[in-house]
Formats: C-alpha cells, sequence, structure tokens
C-alpha cells in the first residue's frame, strides 16, 4: 500500500526492538499502509478452539491468504444478566499525547480486518467491533495508523514509547470513561503474531492497542513489525 513512511521519513518511535510471544495463529496487520487482516479468537467464548494448521499459515502480505479465509469474527456475548456497556467513542492517552474519536470498524466480506481509510478519518483510531467493547471482560481492540507517507505521523505514531504504568482512558457513549494501564509493550513480526495472546480470553476487562512498526520494507511498501500494547482495566 502507499500510506507507509519510507526512508527519509521521520524514524517512528514504534520502530524498537521487543520480544515475540508464543504463536498459536499468525495475523498480518499492515495499520501503517492502509489494509489488515486478522483472524483469531475473537470475543469471549467458554472453551476457544484451538486453530487449524491451515490457519497457522497466513502470508506475510497485504495479498490474499495461501488458505481458505478464517472464520468471520464474532462479538462478545454478555451475560444476559448484565447490559452491554455503552459504545467507546474517543480514547486518551496523555503520556504520548494521544487524543482521538473512536471509529468503530468490522471486518470485510474477506476476512481482513477493516482499517481507517485515505481522508478526514485516515488518522483516528478505531475499535474494532468483533471484539469486547471496552469495559466488558475481554480483549477490546483498538487499530491506529503509525504514519502516511502523505501527511507524516499519524494517531499511533508514538505508541511504541508507552511503558508499564502508563494510563488510557476511553470515554464511551452514556458519558462514562473506562481506564486501563498499560501491562507490556511488544514490537512482534506480523508473520509471527501472538494472536492468541491478543484476541484469546482473559480473566477480567482488557485493552488491546495495535499499530505498525519495526524496520519499513521499501520494496514491499510496509513495515515489518507490529506495535501491540497490552492493558487491563483500573478502576
Amino acid at each position: 500500500m502507499t500510506g507507509d513512511a519510507g526512508p527519509g521519513e521521520s524514524p517512528s518511535p514504534a520502530r524498537r526492538p521487543g520480544r515475540t510471544a508464543l504463536v498459536v495463529l499468525a495475523v498480518l496487520l499492515l495499520l501503517g499502509g492502509g489494509a489488515a487482516v486478522a483472524v483469531g479468537l475473537l470475543g469471549q467464548v467458554a472453551d476457544p478452539p484451538l486453530p487449524s494448521a491451515a490457519q497457522r499459515s497466513m502470508p506475510a502480505s497485504s495479498t490474499a491468504p495461501r488458505s481458505s479465509a478464517a472464520p468471520a469474527p464474532t462479538s462478545s456475548a454478555p451475560s444476559a444478566a448484565h447490559e452491554p456497556a455503552a459504545l467507546p467513542v474517543s480514547i486518551s492517552i496523555p503520556s504520548i499525547d494521544v487524543r482521538s474519536d473512536l471509529l468503530t470498524l468490522g471486518a470485510n466480506s474477506d476476512g481482513t480486518l477493516q482499517v481507517p481509510q485515505p481522508g478526514p478519518d485516515y488518522d483516528k483510531a478505531a475499535w474494532f467491533e468483533g471484539s469486547p467493547r471496552p469495559g466488558e471482560t475481554g480483549p477490546a481492540v483498538i487499530e491506529g495508523h503509525v504514519d502516511s507517507a502523505e501527511n507524516g505521523p499519524s494517531v499511533f505514531y508514538a505508541l511504541g514509547a508507552l511503558t508499564a504504568g502508563d494510563r488510557i482512558e476511553v470515554a464511551r457513549a452514556d458519558g462514562s470513561t473506562v481506564a486501563f494501564r498499560v501491562d507490556d509493550v511488544r514490537v512482534v513480526p506480523k508473520d509471527d503474531f501472538p494472536t492468541f495472546e491478543v484476541y484469546g480470553n482473559t480473566d477480567g476487562p482488557e485493552l488491546r492497542l495495535i499499530t505498525c512498526g519495526g524496520p519499513f520494507d521499501g520494496a514491499s511498501g510496509h513495515y515489518e513489525d507490529n506495535v501491540v500494547v497490552f492493558a487491563s482495566q483500573v478502576a
């Protein structure tokens, strides 16, 4: 895609080394370039199925997967005894001076994860509606671009500069705000993505922030890694 900053652009703070987690299912997220593929264990389920061998063979490119598309993600289902959390409308990360309205995006018909497209919404963060709403049990997923060749740094340009203990706040449509504390920040290869850790079940409300990072591959026009922030809800 043509949105990534290449050689000659300002270096991104997200391009710092990190450790790679155990792979259960490969996920490709090209958030600096306007396209993404995300498949995995989305939403809270009692016994999440293990991914098949075919699902573990996603390619490290923006082209179609080598195997058939994974099943479409499903939204988390709150217990009948509880009202669902209100929809998220904005995100604030004071330590890196980020404040963005939140888009609500889903999955494309081919199983790829929708991302903010070029235009007035390109530099906004987006909540993936196939994940739990922030404040519900499970990992709410929010994505954002790192930069673009045309406009430079985007909403999650400094995501890799977050450290454990930093605070993230998500405002919701009912006027409430849910706060999270950063637990970990990782830089992972796109072809070695820790899908189960990002999308798998959690004991309580958690948050995942995802963007691009690592080296920029001028030949493909994409970053080679993803920056993933893991955070847990706090009072």
